[in-house]
């Protein structure tokens, strides 16, 4: 890292481009990259030092790395908290951060709306180490409540949620976990530190999958966990363990990805909301759902605790006939030309998926109807090609169900 500290109290904007920076013998103004499995030590005492933590310093790409600790390090800073641990993907940060911290009958409860694979973790594998898990809706503070057993560790929720843009009261969740002896776990990844600092609000630990909107392009996967330096050294020793271990390149790449990320979520908030606005205009739209409407039911908590609104909307389609199904969602998709049918998100380039049959495919019938995921729902990541542009794509959706979209 540079040899000079950088001053106190700097901006956030600030910190995503000068904090942890990486400087070489060579002094290269660019963050290098260490792409190697090994270091090398000067003796056999110092290897069996470094092995045994007695010294500081790399041992294997597996547990520390200079760029990955480098990208660990600027993102803490990001979120405020006090160490971060990197992992390949942000499914595998999840999965760590449970597995670490959990014990056979330990307890979740958490919100409906995560992420379908999220559901598979709480059902397929956690269950067969006894560790529960009890879902209720976002915004119910009663049903969290009523939900809390002696043996509850952890509240976990992703607000704002995937894809209904449901937002979670941080501070109010954080007291209540709090009261409990609980700690309150958020899914950071739809606002990134950008719009959101949960750890300010009284979260406990952060997650994140870098794959997003950390690196902001679409190229390579990755998750992070953020969180205090006690709890995050049992995460640490997991991953040491088990490998789940993000590469150096990746994490090059996030770190460039970090530079520029308070001004693309800026972006991606202002081309989201107008498109929102515009789309719940149209005939055929039977509902958007973006907490940057005012139409919102948590639009005020969102313009509370956030300082943006995000990329991410979803909206419910209908046809000229009246059908409010999968086809519906289905032609409107096939229908567009310039967005990318995939269901990644936080991209530059604007994303389509329906959810029902990808993200949430492998969430049950029922959890899917209590969760909101239907049918003929859409799910937009906007990027950050021309408004226009997003709108004449979203006109050839809305024609091939039949209807005249609206100026």
């Amino acid at each position: 890292m540079s040899d000079r500290p950088l001053p106190d109290d700097l901006d956030i904007d600030t910190l995503a481009i000068r904090a942890a920076q990486l400087r070489t013998d060579e002094m290269a103004h660019s963050d290098p990259i260490f792409l190697t499995s090994s270091f090398v030590y000067e003796s056999a005492a110092q290897a069996a030092a470094r092995f045994s933590g007695e010294e500081p310093g790399n041992v294997y790409s597996r547990f520390t790395n200079p760029t990955v600790r480098a990208f660990e390090q600027r993102l803490a800073a990001l979120e405020g908290g006090e160490q971060c641990v990197a992992f390949a993907s942000g499914m595998a940060a999840i999965t760590a951060t449970f597995m670490a911290l959990l014990s056979p009958g330990d307890h979740i409860v958490s919100s409906r709306g995560v992420f379908g694979t999220t559901h598979v973790v709480y059902d397929k594998y956690l269950r067969k180490f006894g560790i529960e898990t009890t879902l209720v809706d976002l915004a119910d503070l009663d049903a969290w409540r009523a939900a809390i057993r002696p043996e509850t560790r952890f509240l976990y929720l992703e607000t704002p949620s995937n894809p209904l843009a449901e937002v979670g009261d941080i501070a109010a969740l954080a007291e209540l976990a709090h009261a409990h002896g609980a700690e309150l776990i958020v899914d950071n990844c739809f606002c990134t530190p950008a719009l959101q600092r949960p750890l300010e609000l009284g979260a406990d630990i952060i997650i994140h999958s870098a794959t997003k909107y950390l690196d902001g392009q679409g190229r390579c996967l990755g998750g992070a966990v953020i969180g205090p330096a006690a709890r995050m050294g049992e995460v640490y020793s997991f991953l040491r363990s088990t490998g789940a271990s993000m590469s150096p390149f990746n994490a090059w790449v996030f770190l460039s990805g970090l530079e520029t990320l308070s001004l693309r979520m800026q972006a991606h908030s202002a081309n989201a909301l107008a498109l929102a606005e515009w789309l719940q205009q149209q005939p055929g739209i039977a509902r958007v759902h973006y907490a940057g409407l005012t139409s919102h039911a948590h639009h005020e908590l969102a313009a509370r605790q956030q300082r943006g609104f995000g990329g991410v909307l979803s909206f419910e389609v209908e046809d000229s006939a009246g059908q409010r199904d999968r086809q519906a969602a289905w032609r409107f998709i096939d229908a567009t030309r310039l967005v990318s049918i995939t269901a990644n998100l936080g991209d530059v380039k604007t994303t389509i998926t329906h959810p029902a049959s990808t993200t949430h495919a492998r969430v049950n019938d029922d959890e899917k109807r209590r969760s909101g995921i239907s049918e003929n729902l859409i799910r937009l990541a906007v990027g950050l090609e021309a408004l226009n542009d997003l709108k004449a794509d979203m006109v050839r959706g809305l024609q091939a169900m039949g209807q005249t979209p609206r100026a």
